[in-house]
């Protein structure tokens, strides 16, 4: 491993057994909900917690992520809410990423977003509306506040524009399984193994496969090939009914060893 190597790869890089980074909505259902639950799961044993900003036009966003995002800004959650959140969460274990989509940074100045983010803990940051052609200045920002910037590779990405996204990337590599928004899948697609080996073949950075992603079996099947998976639509669905997500993610953690 590198010796630059942040805190975000130290802890998704695999030793072995596959990474599990986990996914809950700021202000979801509540405020003072969404911070004892991400309290509980940065302690669980879990790699990293994406911890996602609300935004009025999530685009990558299916069903269920979309409705927790309306519920927490209905309640009032704002950024700089996300980024309390967040400073009450990143001592607590697992190291907090932040999902934001662009304009909420652009709107919150990114000056002051990587400061405030910094200051607040935060390991990373993943922009999924920002492409790395338009990522500057915020990425610039990001890294001057030693904040990593998580880019993604889709399915459809050119061979020659990922290694360009992989340059960019720090922490990890978000490799996106399928075209399309996020939500719970029945099966990963076929060509998910080749599309992280073709990552691969361009970083030395951890992997981590993400959207559609729900299941233990889904988890063992992606031993081996990714460093880390990203399951989000799947708990955050339990917190929306009322559920304790525990339980899923022990037994997300069982099948990733």
């Amino acid at each position: 491993m590198r010796a630059t190597s942040s805190r975000l790869e130290k802890a998704l890089k695999a030793d072995g057994d596959l990474k599990l980074v986990v996914y809950m909505m700021a202000g979801h259902p509540n405020r003072k909900k969404s911070v004892e639950v991400a309290k509980r799961l940065a302690a669980s044993g879990v790699a990293a917690i994406e911890i996602g900003v609300p935004h009025s036009d999530p685009l990558a966003d299916g069903p269920v992520i979309q409705k927790a995002g309306q519920i927490a800004l209905d309640h009032g959650m704002t950024v700089d809410a996300c980024l309390e959140l967040a400073s009450e969460v990143s001592g607590v274990g697992a190291p907090v990423v932040l999902m934001s989509y662009v304009n909420p940074i652009l709107a919150h100045d990114p000056r002051r977003f990587a400061a405030d983010a910094a200051q607040a803990g935060v390991a990373g940051v993943i922009v999924p509306d920002m492409p790395i052609e338009e990522a500057e200045p915020v990425a610039s920002w990001l890294r001057s506040a030693s904040l990593d910037t998580v880019f993604m590779v889709a399915p459809t990405t050119a061979p020659n524009r990922i290694g360009a996204i992989c340059e960019r990337s720090s922490g990890f590599v978000y490799c996106v399984t399928l075209t399309g928004i996020t939500g719970v899948r029945k099966d990963l697609p076929a060509g998910l193994k080749d599309l992280v080996g073709s990552v691969r073949e361009r970083t030395e950075l951890p992997v981590a496969a993400g959207f559609g992603i729900s299941r233990p079996e889904h988890m063992k099947s992606l031993r081996g090939i990714a460093d880390a998976a990203v399951v989000g639509s799947a708990i955050v669905a339990e917190i929306d009914a009322g559920k304790d997500p525990m339980p899923m993610v022990k037994e997300l953690l069982k099948a990733c060893r």
